[in-house]
């Protein structure tokens, strides 16, 4: 049953993610990618991680999607506009995503026999595990990632701040 969950939620974020690329519109594309998103969280809740799905949905599908969300309504794309892409361009594209079949097909092939665990805890990605370790052995540099959080967001704020004359 785990593993049929799995292959479903495999292909359908495997589809989502190529019609999110291949789809013309851009909000269409960044809601195929929401739905990439939320195949993705299944599998960390099939692998026991729940509080990650739950950072996942949060933090992508909350933020990061509703950001893209707005930066494409800001936007006035115009066709013409747009700028011309050259054979250039077009070369370079082709390279790179040469280079990129190659290093899938490369790890493929070495890695074609990963370990799986024969026993597993069942505990392992619960959240009251991770707040035990994050609070014990990792409270400084979380505190300090806290400390650097809300210096970004300061700045951030003084940067978008508007004089008033």
């Amino acid at each position: 049953m785990t593993l049929a969950v799995f292959l479903t939620l495999a292909i359908a974020s495997v589809i989502f993610a190529l019609i999110m690329v291949l789809t013309k519109n851009p909000v269409h594309s960044v809601i195929f990618l929401l739905l990439t998103f939320f195949a993705i969280a299944g599998q960390y809740v099939l692998l026991n991680a729940q509080f990650l799905a739950v950072v996942h949905i949060i933090v992508y599908a909350g933020a990061v999607m509703v950001l893209f969300l707005f930066v494409l309504m800001l936007l006035n794309l115009n066709t013409e506009a747009e700028p011309r892409q050259t054979a250039r361009w077009k070369l370079a594209a082709a390279l790179a995503s040469g280079m990129l079949l190659l290093t899938i097909v490369g790890a493929l092939r070495g890695g074609a026999e990963l370990p799986i665990p024969e026993t597993s805890d069942p505990h392992v990605g619960l959240v009251k595990n991770l707040g035990r370790v994050l609070f014990t052995d990792f409270v400084v540099p979380f505190e300090i990632a806290g400390i650097l959080f809300l210096a970004a967001m300061v700045g951030a704020v003084l940067l978008a701040k508007r004089e008033i004359r």
